[in-house]
């Protein structure tokens, strides 16, 4: 029964129709029921707004159907239906502001899980709220785990051309999904809720292709930030306390030529002072990233290691380092060399057992 009702929801996604709003039996995004996750904008609570990749929104509903609603033009998202088969539903033309996700289902209760999976800085996705059966309404999500993690990164982190498996593609967001990340997969194997700060191109100091003395808008610039690029939103550091934060940054500094391994260990150490001054006592990971190889491997690691000794010998006692098997070609590679899904399945595995280790997470 989960198969056919996943396929019947795959169907509806494909099918989405345009509709012209207001809608009947329309629930707002401020309704209670509806449980959010990830850095997120209320300044209007009934059109939410979010950039990162893995924000996550879900509820339970009755009724045999439910649509989403949201601004045009909003990117992907994955959903989830009862536990079914995740699927991947789109807002990509000007009018497509309600994508049906499910129909046919039992008359009964019903959970929904929804991600966004793609970087969302330009888009600037707007969440607007479900619309019901006739007669339905939404019931409580499930509670969140208890386990919480930030993941701190680039493209990698954010699933920059997963879904191919051509490293002559190039950047397209219909190729792009985080729900296939090792961020993800990791959180979902240790039953942990998260939150992504992620970024395509992004460095510590300096961002791809960047200039060698640093470029703004690096993640020191944009760590603070609920939405990437709007300095006029802070993110509330309240709202999500992890037990543990994997940063993985680097690749993007050392990825081109020139750059400096001095300006390298003050951005990661300008970091780490960022991270912890939000969450003293946190265990922070800081890892290597699979892409990294040769001269720019040598030079992240010797900055994370040189970033580790210095500051434990200042006091600090939950500070790790955590290097992922670099990629070979084995598993392929997706869009301009990038993980491929396997590649970032396998990091997953690495992560996951390496987390549940120094967390204790069993």
């Amino acid at each position: 029964m989960k198969k056919i009702l996943a396929a019947l929801a795959l169907c509806c996604s494909l099918a989405a129709t345009a509709q012209t709003l207001p809608l009947k039996n329309w629930v707002k995004p401020s309704d209670k029921h509806i449980q959010y996750v990830g850095r997120i904008s209320f300044q209007n609570p009934d059109s939410p707004v979010f950039t990162f990749p893995g924000v996550q929104i879900n509820t339970g509903f009755t009724g045999t159907s439910i649509k989403m609603v949201a601004k045009p033009m909003s990117g992907y998202f994955m959903a989830q239906v009862d536990g079914c088969e995740p699927f991947k539903v789109g807002f990509n033309a000007p009018k497509d502001s309600v994508v049906t996700l499910a129909v046919a289902l039992p008359q009964g209760e019903h959970q929904l899980k929804l991600m966004y999976v793609i970087e969302g800085y330009e888009l600037r996705p707007e969440f607007r709220g479900f619309v019901l059966d006739e007669g339905a309404h939404l019931t409580d999500a499930p509670a969140l785990p208890q386990r919480k993690i930030e993941f701190v990164g680039n493209s990698i982190t954010c699933g920059y051309g997963v879904e191919v498996s051509d490293p002559n593609f190039p950047f397209e967001y219909e190729t792009e999904n985080h729900y296939y990340t090792y961020a993800a997969r990791t959180a979902q194997s240790l039953n942990a809720q998260y939150v992504a700060v992620a970024r395509s191109g992004i460095g510590v100091y300096r961002n791809y292709g960047g200039k060698k003395e640093g470029d703004a808008n690096n993640m020191n610039d944009c760590y603070g930030q609920t939405l990437l690029y709007d300095t006029t939103c802070p993110w509330d550091f309240s709202r999500f306390t992890p037990d543990v934060v994997c940063v993985n940054l680097g690749t993007n500094d050392t990825s081109t030529k020139p750059y400096d391994t001095k300006l390298l260990y003050q951005g990661f150490e300008k970091l780490y002072h960022q991270i912890r001054g939000h969450y003293p006592g946190v265990k922070l990971v800081f890892l290597t990233g699979s892409l990294l190889n040769g001269d720019g491997l040598k030079d992240v690691k010797n900055a994370l290691d040189k970033l580790v000794k210095e500051t434990q010998k200042a006091g600090e006692k939950e500070i790790y380092r955590f290097d992922f098997t670099p990629a070979d070609g084995s598993l392929l590679y997706g869009a301009s060399w990038h993980p491929s899904i396997w590649q970032q399945e396998m990091m997953a595995g690495e992560l996951t057992a390496y987390l549940r280790s120094l967390m204790k997470w069993y």
